[in-house]
């Protein structure tokens, strides 16, 4: 169970980037995810989706870290 609180993005703005970001991470790994409801889908599939995005964020702020 989440709360408002603790889903509530600190910048607001960027739900649509983040959005598409997921959008794109489901799409290069072959979960079928879809605006709306995806409860068809696994706890795996979803947490799939979430773990790359959280691998590739990680890694770009490591190379962005890194080139200063």
């Amino acid at each position: 169970m989440t709360n408002n609180q603790s889903s509530r993005m600190e910048v607001p703005q960027a739900k649509a980037a983040m959005d598409k970001f997921k959008m794109e991470v489901a799409n290069e790994l072959g979960v079928p995810l879809k605006q709306g409801y995806n409860g068809d889908l696994t706890s795996a599939q979803n947490g799939s989706v979430g773990g790359e995005m959280v691998r590739q964020m990680i890694k770009r702020q490591e190379e962005e870290m890194s080139g200063r």
